[in-house]
């Protein structure tokens, strides 16, 4: 039995990297879908790329940072759709400044668009879900959601608020058959540091050596897919960058030294 097929899949930052691996692979499965992102035309591009049902993609632009428009939003999907099986909250930016350099507005952006844009959306679908008495939240964190890392103050902020805001819900929700995944990866290659903002929020407009090493999307895409058929809480991927959280946890003082020596001001 296809585990997702005819399942109705909104996905966020479907128009590139993650996003549009997530796509692709819940095309394959055969599941309905929605796509959103701020950039329509490479909406369009992956709508195009996909091979099965092209009748029941459904392609919905929007700005993360415009939460105001949620509510709507979502009635223009429960119109279409009748409902929403699975929501994953993948649309979001990194940066790569010092915390005493980044202008105040940068910090507010990435709150804006990473946590605020992941929790309002989320909040705007919950009373749909709980009506059904069915859902699946999935929602992309980060190995910075679990401990420091220099140079992402602000995103590593995003991603940590991201942790106790679903962590918290979980448990309110739990008796509501609704489900919810974190997934904290490694790096993985698509152009999140390429995009990356810096400290006075323009882009960083190059590759980090170990984004560009990382994880294929696809790889990813397969590991997301199990994982949320699982019902897993929170899923740790990567190479060897994920001992970290083992190190920080049981070794705190040691993992403070190997993070400071990685940055040099």
């Amino acid at each position: 039995m296809n585990f997702y097929k005819d399942k109705v899949v909104w996905i966020t930052g479907a128009s590139s990297g993650v996003g549009e691996a997530m796509v692709y692979a819940f095309n394959k499965e055969k599941a309905k879908l929605i796509i959103s992102s701020h950039e329509e035309e490479e909406l369009l591009r992956v709508k195009n790329n996909c091979i099965f049902e092209p009748e029941h993609i459904f392609i919905l632009p929007f700005n993360l940072t415009e939460h105001e428009k949620f509510p709507d939003l979502v009635k223009t999907v429960i119109e279409r759709f009748q409902k929403v099986d699975i929501l994953f909250n993948i649309g979001g930016i990194s940066q790569r400044s010092s915390a005493i350099d980044t202008i105040p507005e940068v910090d507010k952006k990435i709150m804006n668009i990473n946590y605020f844009g992941t929790v309002l959306l989320t909040k705007a679908l919950l009373p749909e879900m709980i009506k059904n008495k069915y859902g699946h939240i999935a929602s992309m964190s980060s190995l910075a959601g679990k401990f420091e890392i220099p140079l992402r103050s602000a995103y590593a902020a995003s991603k940590h608020a991201l942790h106790g805001f679903f962590d918290t819900l979980r448990a309110e929700i739990y008796k509501d058959n609704i489900k919810i995944t974190l997934f904290c990866p490694a790096y993985i290659k698509t152009n999140i540091a390429i995009n990356a903002l810096t400290k006075d929020g323009t882009p960083q407009n190059y590759n980090d050596p170990g984004v560009s090493k990382g994880t294929s999307p696809d790889t990813f895409a397969k590991i997301a897919l199990l994982s949320i058929r699982k019902g897993k809480y929170e899923v740790i991927s990567g190479g060897r960058e994920i001992l970290g959280v083992y190190i920080k946890r049981f070794f705190p003082k040691r993992f403070a030294k190997i993070i400071r020596n990685r940055y040099v001001r």
